[in-house]
Order: C-alpha cells, then structure tokens, then sequence
C-alpha cells in the first residue's frame, strides 16, 4: 500500500490515480494522520446471459418454424 500526503495528491493527481488505477490503494495523511484510502473499484463480472439459440433447438429440433426465434421468445414473454 502507497501512502501520499493532501499536498502531493493536490499537485500530483494524477500519478497517484495512475497507482489506484493500477490496483494499488493508497492511504492519504493531513499531518501524519491517516484521513482516506483510495482504492480501485471492485472488477464486475461479466453478464451470464442465456443461450437462447440452444433452448430453440433443444425445443423444436430440426423443425422448420413459422416464425422466428426472437418472435417466438417476444410472445412467451407477453410482449405480442
């Protein structure tokens, strides 16, 4: 962990970000004491989205539809 004073992160933005930016979190002190902690933020995960080809073909098989998939998915949802 990196730690800067009030003065340097006032003059020196963005060095310090690039640390945070870096994942570093870095302890920011007034005086010797500790007043905030800059952290990077929480990577988020990537979206699990359905497999909407493979349900169609698990449901209707080689079967030749009248209608699209995206048709047929709309009108179980309600939206037709």
């Amino acid at each position: 962990m990196r730690t800067t004073t009030i003065r340097e992160l006032k003059h020196a933005t963005s060095t310090v970000l690039s640390w945070v930016a870096e994942g570093e979190t870095v302890e920011v002190s007034r005086r010797g004491s500790p007043v905030a902690m800059l952290s990077p933020p929480k990577r988020q995960s990537a979206v699990v989205r359905p497999d909407f080809v493979a349900r169609m073909q698990a449901i209707y098989g080689d079967t030749v539809l009248s209608s699209t998939a995206t048709e047929v998915v709309a009108e179980a949802r309600g939206e037709r």
